[in-house]
């Protein structure tokens, strides 16, 4: 019989529940300290009992290099109610830390990982058949190691139940946030996103903030690569699947089947995905008005821009563009 998970517990009337936190030699330190200031130290009334274990207690040294003190061994797992992965060297990850994932796992406890702590999570078996992200920069190594994961690459955190996967480095307080406000309720979720001056909603569907280059996708055959080649240099301007097609010297049922084998997606969708790389990279522009940017990447007006955006990123351009634009303090311009 499948122990009590985190969030049952919580709704059975229980005070208190149990979080370990694996710290394996080479943790991210902001992940594995993320877990514990949100669990022990933002939540109030003290809701969660938080241990930091490892193989064995004792200083336990970051991927940074400083060393973090660690109190419990790895057996603390058995006893958890959920069991918070954070990043980690995952070349290297012992077997008997795998064991006790696996173990933990297997009794019921939730299982939940921060950026590469995917991996540990994977290499148990915790994540075959379910939908799981990590850092975008490990997704595809994941996906390549994993084929019975469904890797999202894009989001902030994926949840699957009592198993729950986050992206890198900041998208784990997201998840973590997200957790609370699942365990207690919308009112100490938000008391502890305002102890951490943090938002309490991003979406776990908002996309992560991959680099605009990342989106070629695989590059396919050469009469494939001739037609994306020539594509990408004429985002500026309306092009046609039909278009495409007589490049390409095939039907546009034809190429639509070309375009789904090698990059899993329709021929309009790449198209869209593209120009939104190129919307990317020149709302990083400030001096470029909305309107610029939609007439360069081919959306045509602002308002074209904004629908497709949102839809593909859960947020506006304008939002985008206060986040990585580079702008003087107190610019209006992000809100164009």
């Amino acid at each position: 019989m499948r122990k009590e998970t985190a969030s049952t517990a919580f709704a059975s009337g229980k005070s208190r529940t149990r979080v370990a936190v694996l710290a394996l030699p080479g943790v991210n330190g902001f992940d594995l300290a993320t877990a514990v200031q949100v669990f022990s130290q933002a939540v109030p009334g003290e809701r969660y009992l938080v241990e930091t274990c490892s193989l064995v207690p004792g200083v336990v040294a970051t991927s940074t290099g400083y060393g973090v003190e660690v109190g419990s061994g790895v057996d603390a797992l058995a006893a958890a109610d959920t069991v918070v992965v954070p990043g980690h060297d995952d070349r290297c990850a012992p077997a008997a830390a795998i064991d006790a994932i696996r173990s933990a796992h297997d009794r019921g406890a939730r299982m939940v990982s921060i950026c590469t702590g995917a991996f540990l999570l994977a290499e148990a078996g915790v994540l075959d058949g379910h939908r799981a992200t990590t850092h975008w920069a490990r997704a595809d190594d994941l996906q390549r190691r994993h084929r019975t994961i469904e890797v999202v690459a894009d989001e902030l955190y994926v949840d699957e139940g009592d198993i729950l996967t986050s992206g890198g480095v900041s998208a784990g307080i997201d998840l973590c946030l997200h957790i609370v406000e699942r365990d207690l309720g919308r009112d100490l979720a938000l008391a502890a996103a305002r102890s951490m001056v943090a938002p309490l909603h991003r979406s776990g569907r908002q996309r992560q903030y991959t680099p605009p280059d990342r989106v070629t996708g695989p590059a396919g055959p050469a009469v494939l690569r001739e037609v994306t080649d020539w594509a990408r240099s004429q985002l500026h301007r309306p092009i046609t699947v039909t278009e495409l097609a007589d490049r390409a010297h095939q039907s546009p049922r034809t190429l639509a089947r070309t375009f789904a084998a090698h990059f899993g997606q329709s021929p309009k969708a790449w198209l869209i995905q593209q120009r939104l790389a190129v919307a990317c990279r020149l709302l990083e522009d400030p001096e470029l008005s909305m309107e610029a940017v939609a007439a360069r990447s081919g959306f045509g007006t602002a308002s074209n821009l904004r629908i497709h955006f949102a839809r593909a990123h859960q947020m506006p351009p304008s939002a985008y563009r206060a986040a990585f634009a580079d702008l003087p303090a107190g610019d209006p311009r992000p809100a164009s």
